[in-house]
């Protein structure tokens, strides 16, 4: 079992930045892919960016040279920095963590992007 919490969601000016951090705890070292997935009003929710226990990244064409994942094992936290966020990036923004066998969700932190 893993329990995953966000934080840092919160409202931002156009063109501003964010960061948000998702720390886990429980079966921990079963983890084998972190992620940050995003889900607008009205529509489907979407990969924002992932990273491996390996360190290998990815993310979605939409935030790319934007958003940058990164982890701190020490304080089992994952985190996304998000830079010149536009109103599109406005969403609910949920981490997903994967052991392989199983997913497992946090609740998720609200981004609003003001124009």
């Amino acid at each position: 079992q893993v329990l995953l919490v966000e934080s840092g969601g919160g409202l931002v000016q156009a063109g501003g930045s964010l960061r948000v951090s998702c720390a886990a705890s429980g079966s921990i070292l079963s983890i084998v892919a972190t992620g940050w997935y995003r889900q607008a009003p009205g529509k489907q929710r979407e990969l924002v960016a992932q990273i491996t226990s390996g360190g290998d990244t990815n993310y979605a064409d939409s935030v790319k040279g934007r958003f940058t994942i990164s982890r701190d094992n020490a304080k089992n936290t994952v985190y996304l920095q998000m830079n010149s966020l536009k109103p599109e990036d406005t969403a609910i923004y949920y981490c997903n963590a994967s052991t392989g066998r199983f997913y497992y969700w946090g609740l998720g932190t609200q981004v609003t992007v003001d124009s």
